[in-house]
């Protein structure tokens, strides 16, 4: 049974429904927006055909992976990033409408808010996994046992997690006019420091030891340990360094929405 709270807020079953639906909702707006899908998935797939067309047929001396698939596996973790970390836009626009605020005065939670964002995001992130190894397989020709591409893209893709919450957390804090310089900012650096547009074999030896500080790196190393990169000890430290950056973003970002929430 639903009640009405002395606040306005409701509890009850209708309360209870409200997480999923807002989740739902989120993830089918974010959808539909086809401009932002069009350049977020179109990016990759181009540096790909490029890359991928112009070295496709050497043997990378890192991994021993063909060089096309190492290429693939760099720009699906580049565009499955770019996917997850443009959630910050659709943020600051509901935060300077006001949408935020709305929010606050309904049942939704801070774990459900930060839940409604993540689909989304993950959601926007896989497509553009699927369609980039689509390209790669049936485009270029990438050679790969199957079992192999199935761990790189899963992997890859449960990677995106801490970047869909930097997202979050950029949203946020961030103020329209400084939203476009602060995206581009975090991306490009997580995206060169990272290893994901030059390898780090070739760049300075401090790029390096900053690269094993950056998620981008790590999402770009769980792509090549589950194509079977040579010196390949697994994906567990990978993953844990991942899920550690999930940890403390997701805890900032919970904090940040109580304390707005509080404000009202």
């Amino acid at each position: 049974m639903t009640t009405i709270t002395t606040a306005g807020t409701r509890t009850g079953t209708t309360a209870g429904r409200l997480p999923m639906r807002y989740v739902l909702l989120e993830t089918r707006r974010q959808l539909r927006n086809v401009k932002a899908m069009v350049f977020t998935f179109a990016i990759p797939v181009v540096m790909l055909l490029v890359f991928g067309a112009a070295y496709g047929g050497q043997t990378d001396p890192v991994t021993h992976l063909p060089f096309l698939v190492v290429t693939t596996l760099q720009m699906t973790a580049y565009g499955a990033m770019m996917a997850a970390l443009s959630q910050a836009f659709s943020l600051v626009t509901e935060r300077s409408i006001g949408w935020n605020r709305q929010l606050r005065v309904t049942p939704l939670s801070g774990w459900a808010f930060l839940a409604s964002k993540l689909v989304a995001a993950m959601a926007f992130a896989a497509l553009s996994v699927t369609i980039t190894f689509a390209v790669a397989i049936l485009g270029l020709h990438a050679s790969l046992e199957p079992g192999r591409w199935a761990a790189a893209g899963l992997g890859i893709w449960a990677g995106v997690v801490p970047f869909a919450l930097i997202a979050i957390l950029v949203g946020q804090f961030a103020k329209p006019a400084y939203a476009q310089p602060l995206f581009m900012v975090v991306f490009m650096g997580m995206s060169i420091l990272g290893g994901l547009w030059v390898p780090l074999s070739v760049m300075p030896a401090w790029m390096g030891t900053v690269a094993h500080l950056l998620p981008s790196y790590w999402l770009n190393r769980v792509g090549q340990m589950g194509a079977g990169a040579a010196g390949s000890s697994g994906m567990t430290e990978p993953a844990l360094v991942l899920a550690g950056w999930t940890v403390v973003l997701a805890a900032v970002i919970v904090w940040r929405y109580r304390r707005d929430a509080a404000r009202r």
